[in-house]
């Protein structure tokens, strides 16, 4: 007898039971299909609203961007957002029962303020009072409105709680407990004659699918020439064989796999020297651009020089020979001060950091300007708070950070202007202890499309700079273990902030 046979005849034992729990899960499954729908119904009103509180919310938040003028459609978008409440409301309201229109009314009446006050708020900026504007919503929206509408979400999503979910859990419970006394009896009848089914199939059946267990034991094992037993004639033995095929398959497909791992193996070397060799290309693309910089940089002075001498050479009596050997000395000192600044971005250089005082550092940087301060007419105020802590720092570097930084800024104030160097403590981005140092002037400023390149080696935005200035300022900071951001506006002014650990950092040794 086949296995199919033996089980059809172990099967028909269990019939009546089946069909017993059959019907009684149709039963219980129409029940529990009518609980759900009136719990269906509940969420869907669930839904409903928060479709509505979001889109409110949406309306308050078009008010907040409209104040800070960043986004122009804001009061675009507000106006949408109550046409896009006011369609929601009246869903909303449509699904509701009577006893929960006023909850309907209490939301509506939230919503006309909050239109009223948009408007109001809308109108105040429009006449130039921005910090009225921003009085009433803070006063209206934040204050009030919006706490309203907290209150009124958390009312509205209890009853609906109380009106559905408790409904429906009570509904369930009572088919749930009328069900299990049912199957039970089921159970307790047709376990005999399992039992019964069991026993039988259980002789006929444990032998091969034991030995056919062990042989999968094996060869899961990895040894897939284990022989397997492919004799009987039932429905077991086309199961040994059609895993005594696939054992065949598997070990045809390891041989295939190994090959292929081969090849892989050449095509990673293959890769790897691909790209030992684009690297290569890289540095020398960046000496390439390094000298065509260097190279630029010095053309310019060279032939002004060569202008220069020659004049003197040919009229070294001449009333303007004073003027252009001078202008030799001045082309020489610019030349000194680009091949300075591409050493001190290119050459390694000893890194000690000592516990020093932010404010110490800038006293002794200033004296160095206070020239430029007075001839330019630029204001220079000092901000250090008095609790910003001694940190670890290079003075040597540091000093020519804020060198760099503060000559940048008084070469964006040629007519005068204001200088700001303010510090004060300050947590890191992973929150640890350190201090935040800001250079603010009102110059010129950076226009945004060049604002990624700035801090970039070789890039500047004067014709006698060097492009080293803010990138070896910016590797400083760095090597101290901080973070240098810059931020600017056209005809506003640039900012330029430091961040510094207060605890040392075993970072790098050289710049």
């Amino acid at each position: 007898m086949t296995l199919q046979r033996r089980l059809l005849l172990g099967a028909s034992l269990m019939v009546l039971p089946v069909l017993l729990v059959g019907a009684e899960a149709y039963r219980t499954n129409a029940l529990e299909r009518l609980a759900l729908e009136t719990l269906g119904t509940g969420l869907g009103r669930n839904r409903t609203y928060a479709e509505l509180e979001t889109a409110m919310f949406d309306q308050v938040e078009a008010v907040w961007r409209a104040l800070t003028g960043l986004d122009p459609d804001a009061r675009k978008e507000f106006r949408l957002s109550g046409q896009v409440v006011a369609y929601r409301l009246e869903r909303w309201r449509a699904e509701l029962g009577p006893d929960e229109q006023p909850l309907a009314e209490q939301v509506a009446a939230v919503q006309r303020d909050i239109v009223a006050t948009g408007d109001s708020i809308f109108r105040l900026a429009d006449a130039g009072q921005h910090d009225l504007a921003f009085k009433v919503a803070l006063a209206e929206l934040k204050g009030r409105l919006q706490p309203a509408l907290t209150v009124l979400n958390r009312q509205i999503y209890r009853q609906a709680r109380e009106n559905s979910v408790s409904q429906a859990f009570a509904r369930l419970n009572e088919i749930v407990l009328g069900e299990r006394v049912i199957l039970v009896a089921i159970v307790l009848g047709a376990l005999t004659a399992g039992l019964l089914s069991a026993w039988v199939l259980a002789r006929s059946l444990t032998r091969p699918i034991t030995a056919l267990s062990q042989a999968m034991v094996v060869v899961g094992g990895g040894e897939l020439d284990h022989p397997i037993d492919t004799s009987a004639h039932d429905e077991i033995g086309n199961l040994a064989r059609a895993f005594a095929d696939m054992t065949g398959q598997l070990r045809r497909s390891q041989e295939e796999m190994r090959r292929l791992n081969t090849e892989l193996a050449g095509k990673v070397a293959q890769l790897e020297r691909a790209q030992d060799q684009l690297v290569q290309s890289e540095k020398l693309a960046s000496i390439g651009e390094m000298a065509a910089a260097v190279a630029h940089g010095l053309r310019n002075p060279l032939a002004s020089l060569r202008a220069s001498a020659q004049l003197v050479q040919r009229h070294p009596a001449s009333p303007s020979a004073s003027e252009q050997l001078q202008s030799i000395v001045e082309e020489v000192d610019r030349l000194d001060r680009r091949v300075a600044h591409l050493l001190a971005f290119s050459r390694p250089a000893p890194f000690h950091p000592l516990p020093e005082r932010i404010g110490a550092v800038v006293q002794g940087v200033l004296p160095a300007f206070a020239e430029r301060l007075r001839a330019q007419q630029v204001t220079l105020t000092l901000d250090i708070a008095a609790t910003v802590p001694d940190i670890p720092l290079d003075p040597m570097k540091m000093e020519q950070v804020l060198l760099e930084l503060i000559g940048n800024a008084l070469d964006a104030m040629p007519a005068g202007g204001h200088l700001t160097l303010a510090a004060r403590a300050a947590a890191g981005p992973d929150q640890t202890g350190g201090l935040a140092f800001e250079v603010r002037d009102t110059g010129c400023g950076i226009a945004a499309e060049a604002l990624p390149l700035v801090g970039q080696p070789f890039f500047t935005t004067r014709p006698e700079g060097t492009g080293l200035g803010l990138a070896t300022a910016r590797r400083f900071v760095e090597q101290h273990g901080g973070r240098l951001d810059l931020e600017s506006r056209t005809g506003e002014g640039t900012t330029i902030s430091i961040w510094l650990p207060a605890a040392p950092r075993i970072a790098g040794r050289s710049a």
